[in-house]
């Protein structure tokens, strides 16, 4: 169960980057506009979902991974017993 728990996180992470990614995408094509306050408040509120879908990202992965490590506390209940 852990392991399919850790391949959603792995994909989730990875959903999370490619939408990180087509956020600074459009970020990059409001950027040619004229500048108006608009603008700009959609320049700083994509900036700033830019860098919680990159740590996202970030932890999802880092979690997916640690799911496929083998569990210490387990190995040991195995061999004590």
């Amino acid at each position: 169960m852990n392991k399919v728990l850790a391949v959603f996180q792995l994909i989730g992470s990875a959903l999370m980057s490619v939408m990180a990614l087509a956020t600074l995408i459009n970020l990059i094509f409001i950027s040619t506009r004229p500048e108006t306050i608009s603008v700009v408040n959609t320049l700083v509120g994509q900036g700033v979902l830019i860098v919680l879908l990159l740590v996202l990202a970030t932890v999802l992965f880092k979690k997916g991974l640690a799911g496929f490590k083998p569990n210490k506390l387990a190995e040991n209940s195995d061999t004590a017993a």
